[in-house]
């Protein structure tokens, strides 16, 4: 399982608009799971399609339908509720919504996740930081998976990785999600030309070499989404010459 990177922290920088970067509230995340959910329709065929090639061909379906759910279910609570009380939301919503290894993987990627936000209103990079290796330590735990194994975890482990290793050597908040959705997409590139060890790919041998994976890819996607999210957030705030609505460490 991957623990991150053993490089000490830096001091991190400090400067005129450094301490706006440094918080993310449940407006944003609730603009991250929309631009999830706006990305995996725009590429449900995509997925369906590398689904098709190594799985049951109802990838890129079953992430739209969850995360239309999802959508649904987040939209319905009160605006007051905090970015842990979405994402737990939405990992329960995820798990209810859709079968097979999908629900219970992503589910609790997300459920994970806001189990370690908490119930503040808002948190910093230290704090995602924490979220993101309870999400791997979730995903590990239910389905089994190391790094090659042609899985999600090729994706949400190096995203992890990437994350924690900008922020230790002094990176911002939005260096660190950039760092991580790079990570991401490399890893799920760099699936191409595993074997499959996990998963109805695996049945397939050497026959699963040479597809990316569909679960990575989704993953990535997420990553990418977060990216966005965050950097249109951080954009936002600057161009109104607002304060940040709260800070985590």
């Amino acid at each position: 399982m991957a623990t991150g990177v053993a490089v000490r922290w830096a001091r991190p920088s400090t400067g005129p608009g450094r301490e706006a970067a440094r918080s993310v509230d449940a407006a944003c995340t609730r603009s991250w799971l929309a631009e999830v959910a706006g990305s995996l329709e725009q590429q449900r065929d995509y997925l369906t399609q590398l689904d098709a090639a190594i799985g049951d061909a109802d990838h890129g379906i079953n992430m739209h339908r969850g995360f239309t759910a999802v959508m649904r279910r987040t939209d319905a609570l009160e605006d007051a509720a905090t970015p842990g009380q979405l994402l737990k939301a939405a990992g329960r919503t995820f798990v209810s919504t859709v079968g097979g290894a999908a629900g219970p993987l992503y589910g609790t990627a997300f459920l994970q996740a806001g189990e370690a936000l908490g119930d503040g209103g808002s948190f910093g990079p230290r704090r995602l930081l924490e979220a993101l290796h309870a999400s791997l330590e979730g995903v590990q735990r239910v389905g089994a998976a190391s790094e090659g194994d042609k899985t999600m975890v090729d994706a949400l482990a190096p995203a992890l990785a990437g994350f924690e290793l900008e922020l230790r050597t002094g990176g911002s908040l939005e260096t660190a999600v950039r760092a991580a959705s790079q990570a991401a997409g490399e890893g799920a590139r760099a699936t191409v030309p595993m074997q499959a060890r996990k998963g109805r790919a695996s049945y397939l041998g050497p026959r699963s070499v040479g597809h990316q994976d569909p679960g990575a890819t989704s993953t990535a996607l997420m990553f990418a989404a977060l990216e966005r999210a965050v950097l249109a957030d951080r954009s936002q705030r600057f161009a109104a010459g607002g304060r940040p609505r709260g800070s985590r460490p």
